[in-house]
């Protein structure tokens, strides 16, 4: 059944030659006093025509409103020129004519206007009918970039709201000092204005910003956190020139080469033990983004070299090196208490002429001259067994170790830790300074065996450490997984290979 929308009249077309009549289409006409002597074409397809006099034309009957009795001419409706349109179409459709006719050829893009009822336009009925669905979209900043302006021209936003949107966030250079290249993502409502913008202060974190429609704060910002993908990559090379320079040729990053030059630091001598041609690989973990590598790990490293071969493994029990058979790469107790190179300025003496009050007073302490704020590391684990204050000492800490040694620590300008915290070797405890009874700027450090204070420069420090038991079992099981991943590469892929050169005793 098809039906007319704004029609004055609604009729129906019968075939009354059927014993059963049924309703073949429904169609709108329009009274009209000037489409007397209108034909139609026959419903059946043939040659005849339909006058509004002949008994072909009563197969109309009136439906929804009274229609007068068909006794006269004068009595039935005619047809408008629009309502015949309507009415050749329908009989177009029963005879099934209608697959040749267009829809374009009829209908311009003017009002439906039919009958006389509100003009109808189809491309409002159209619109009408679609429902806004806000998307991300993307900008990349361009040469000359402000987010003042970029914020009114395609955000929507007018300059304080631009501020505010700034002031929310953790970090507003993010949005201010960028460079050419880089984007960001944001989210327009229906009247164009900012919805949500998402920037990235790199490829694992940045910012999701949010507008509050009915909030005090004007917009809410959380943090985006990507997850990377854990991804096994190995490296291999040969020694030519410096070690540094060869592992960066294999395609190691900055931050990778100075992990590896850390680890082989503690067994190999790079000016001694090294030699043109000696040869390494690398096993590195890192969480993969976009396929940028980032918080790189090193799980292995096999050197092969003239003078010595090494092989160590991470243990992700404790996240250190060890050889195969379980020795740690690590001292149990390291030497000195900071990183870097500062100068001994006092030494282990107990027969010393103290510089302030001209007395012989014994120097249980190493001093080393460093600028204060210097940063002061606990040698070895242990736990803080004092945090003070005295006229003579200054600011002060005080460990024991798990080997049973304690170490102290003077003239510090802020302590990091409180009293009964639990320190690891290499954490930092202090920062230097010149407080108490001090000539200068300067850290007091002391070692203390047995309760008796000896030289820290000289005293016989614990071996390094050694796995045991269970915890040797489980490592060398992982070591194990991770040297047939140094010697086959199944698990990762070589990204870059320096060419190997041979030895220096090699036949070939």
């Amino acid at each position: 059944m098809v039906t007319v929308l704004g029609a004055q009249q609604i009729f129906t077309v019968i075939d009354s030659r059927d014993e059963s009549p049924q309703i073949t289409r429904v169609i709108s006409l329009e009274e009209s006093a000037d489409s007397a002597g209108v034909t139609f074409p026959d419903a059946q397809g043939g040659d005849d025509a339909w006058h509004r006099d002949t008994p072909a034309q009563e197969r109309l009957l009136a439906l929804a409103t009274p229609f007068p009795a068909a006794d006269s001419a004068a009595s039935r409706p005619g047809l408008s020129p629009e309502a015949l349109r309507v009415a050749l179409g329908l009989t177009a459709l029963r005879t099934g004519e209608w697959e040749e006719a267009t829809s374009y050829d009829d209908f311009d893009d003017g009002p439906l206007a039919l009958f006389d009822s509100e003009n109808i336009y189809l491309e409002d009925e159209i619109q009408a009918e679609e429902v806004f669905e806000p998307r991300w979209e993307t900008y990349t900043v361009q040469a000359g970039d402000t987010f003042a302006v970029l914020a009114q021209s395609h955000l929507g936003m007018g300059y304080s709201e631009a501020l505010r949107l700034l002031e929310s966030l953790p970090d507003e250079n993010v949005l201010t000092r960028w460079r050419v290249g880089q984007s960001f993502d944001y989210m327009l409502d229906e009247e164009g204005r900012l919805q949500a913008l998402k920037v990235m202060v790199n490829a694992r974190r940045g910012y999701l910003v949010e507008r509050q429609e009915d909030a005090e704060v004007a917009f809410a910002t959380a943090d985006i956190e990507r997850a990377g993908e854990a991804t096994q990559r190995l490296f291999a090379g040969s020694v030519s020139g410096s070690l540094a320079r060869s592992a960066q040729a294999t395609g190691l990053n900055a931050s990778e080469v100075a992990q590896l030059t850390n680890v082989l630091s503690k067994k190999l001598d790079f000016r001694r033990d090294t030699r043109r041609g000696d040869r390494f690989q690398v096993l590195v973990e890192s969480d993969m983004i976009d396929g940028q590598p980032l918080d790189s790990r090193i799980l292995a490293v096999q050197y092969e070299g003239e003078r010595m071969d090494l092989a160590v493994f991470r243990n992700s029990a404790d996240d250190r090196f060890y050889t195969a058979d379980g020795r740690g790469l690590d001292p149990a107790f390291e030497r000195y208490p900071f990183n870097g190179n500062y100068r001994l300025s006092s030494s282990f003496n107990r027969r010393r002429t103290h510089p302030v009050t001209g007395r012989v007073s014994p120097h249980y302490g190493t001093d080393f001259a460093m600028p204060t704020g210097t940063p002061v590391i606990s040698p070895a684990d242990g736990r803080v067994e004092r945090v003070g204050n005295h006229s003579a000492a200054g600011r002060y800490v005080v460990i024991r170790h798990d080997n049973g040694y304690r170490t102290r620590y003077l003239h510090l300008s802020r302590p990091q830790v409180s009293r009964g915290d639990r320190v690891s070797m290499g954490e930092q405890i202090a920062l230097s300074g010149n407080t108490g009874r001090s000539t200068g700027p300067h850290l007091h450090y002391e070692v203390i065996v047995n309760n008796q204070p000896v030289d820290a420069m000289r005293v016989e420090l614990p071996e390094s450490q050694r796995l045991e038991g269970d915890a040797l079992a489980a490592f060398q099981q992982e070591s194990e997984q991770l040297l047939a991943r140094l010697e086959s590469g199944e698990t990762g892929t070589v990204l870059a290979s320096t060419p190997r050169e041979p030895r220096p005793d090699s036949d070939s």
